[in-house]
């Protein structure tokens, strides 16, 4: 089975943003990047169907050069090699053009299975799966926490509100992936000094014309707290400001 698997360098989740100078996009001089969280619910998947059917693992990343580093976390993890479309301005790319640069390169190459995050933790938009499959021209099954594959014959379980949704479709397909569906495995020394030799394609893409302008700014400043009083006296104004100022009954 050929896996593919869209992987994603994000900032760390527990980074401290900081705007940079121009307003338009974050500074990223002192943020550590990492895998997409979501992503490596999709490689853990991946592992396991080729450990239970065989097969090749290719990773595929749109970003700067810097998302090197998140590719070779994941061939850390097991993959065998990677695939960079490589777009120094890309951090703030719009998803329908994302996916149309990713369908491109998977157009020409052989796969049975793509596999992602549901979303990325940055932008959020959770598009990326059903935007590519719409290019690809084949079933998409999202947000899945359970996966089973009998020969051609796909069966997911995603979560919907109030239970679970069992879905099937064949392959080729691409599947979102979904916090629960497994446990990600974490690199070991074999693996981290195997992933330095697992090659590595790039390949140039052009995104001027994809890119989405932002404005970033601060939240406003919490006005002071005060104090009104205190014991049952403070009641009858703090009721006052509540209605009157504060609007909120």
């Amino acid at each position: 089975m050929n896996i593919i698997v869209l992987v994603k360098q994000v900032p760390d989740t527990e980074a401290k943003i900081r705007i940079a100078d121009d307003g338009n996009q974050i500074d990223e001089a002192s943020i550590s990047f990492i895998v997409n969280p979501y992503d490596e619910y999709a490689i853990e998947a991946a592992l396991q169907l080729k450990e239970a059917h065989g097969g090749e693992i290719t990773l595929v990343s749109l970003g700067p050069g810097g998302a090197i580093a998140a590719l070779r976390t994941g061939l850390a993890m097991g993959a065998d090699k990677a695939v960079l479309l490589k777009a120094e301005n890309s951090r703030f790319m719009n998803s329908q053009a994302v996916a149309g640069q990713i369908g491109k390169v998977l157009a020409d190459r052989q796969f049975d299975l793509v596999l992602c995050g549901k979303k990325a933790v940055d932008t959020d938009a959770q598009q990326i799966g059903t935007l590519l499959a719409m290019n690809l021209e084949i079933s998409v099954i999202s947000s899945i926490v359970e996966l089973n594959i009998a020969g051609n014959q796909i069966t997911a379980k995603r979560e919907v509100e109030g239970g679970t949704e069992t879905v099937s479709c064949q392959l080729p397909a691409v599947l979102t992936c979904e916090k629960g569906l497994n446990e990600p495995r974490y690199p070991n020394l074999r693996g981290i000094m195997m992933a330095k030799k697992k090659p590595i394609e790039e390949i140039v893409v052009d995104v001027v014309d994809s890119v989405t302008d932002f404005k970033f700014e601060n939240p406003p400043q919490k006005a002071e707290g005060r104090i009104v009083g205190e014991g049952v006296d403070a009641v009858p104004e703090l009721a006052r400001l509540l209605r009157e100022e504060a609007k909120v009954i």
